[in-house]
This record gives C-alpha cells, structure tokens and sequence, in this order.
C-alpha cells in the first residue's frame, strides 16, 4: 500500500483486511500481519504478499484461495483445487504491467475470481 492513508481511505468505503508488503515502512505497517486468514461463507483464504513466500501447502490446510500481490502482475488459476488469484495493482503503473482490480465472487457454495483492468491516463 504504501502509506496508513491508503487503509484508512478503503476501511471508510468497506471492511478491509490487510497485510504488510515491501514497500510498507514505518511503525504504521509494523502493526499490519504479514499473512493473514479470512473464512467466508464456509471458503478459507490465505492471504499473504508475495506468493514466492508460501510456506505452507494451501489444499492439505484447507484453504480454498490464496490471495497475493508482491508481482503486481493480475492473475487467477486453478491449480490442485486451490484458486491461486493475484488482483494486480490498482495504483500507478509499474512496470508496464495492467492496471487492476479484482472481486472474489461467491455463488453456489464455491468461489471464482474475476479481474477488471483500469483505464489510466497518461500524463
């Protein structure tokens, strides 16, 4: 994220769960967990920064997604069960990389992915 204001401009909007990334420095992101764990709707999510850092196999824990960011690059798979989902950065561009949001949407007792890229000007 970057800066506390970031979280705090989010949590106005909707409850917001977040964890500690590379570019969070400061006493501010000391207080943010590394990880974290959400269950909704029956669906466990483990939520961590960068993907690389997974030190856990996710099916055998009984997560259903992992949700990451640390490469900024959007991405959803499937692999062995577990829904594997990168929203991207919806911050300014970097990289050359798309600039995205994404939703985890819950129907039929399961939950799929869906990306959405934004439009940026280029100034």
């Amino acid at each position: 994220m970057g800066a506390p204001e970031i979280v705090e401009t989010l949590s106005a909007i909707a409850p917001v769960t977040a964890i500690r990334g590379n570019i969070d420095k400061g006493a501010w992101a000391l207080k943010l967990p590394l990880t974290e764990v959400l269950e909704v709707a029956g669906i466990s999510i483990y939520v961590l920064h960068d993907l690389a850092q997974l030190n856990l196999k996710p099916k055998p824990a009984g997560f259903t997604v992992v949700v990451s960011g640390h490469s900024h690059v959007p991405k959803q798979e499937l692999c062995d069960g577990v829904l594997y989902f990168n929203p991207g950065s919806a911050g300014p561009r970097r990289f050359k990389l798309p600039v995205s949001v994404g939703k985890l949407i819950w129907d039929d007792g399961g939950v799929r992915s869906e990306l959405f890229p934004l439009a940026v000007s280029q100034s």
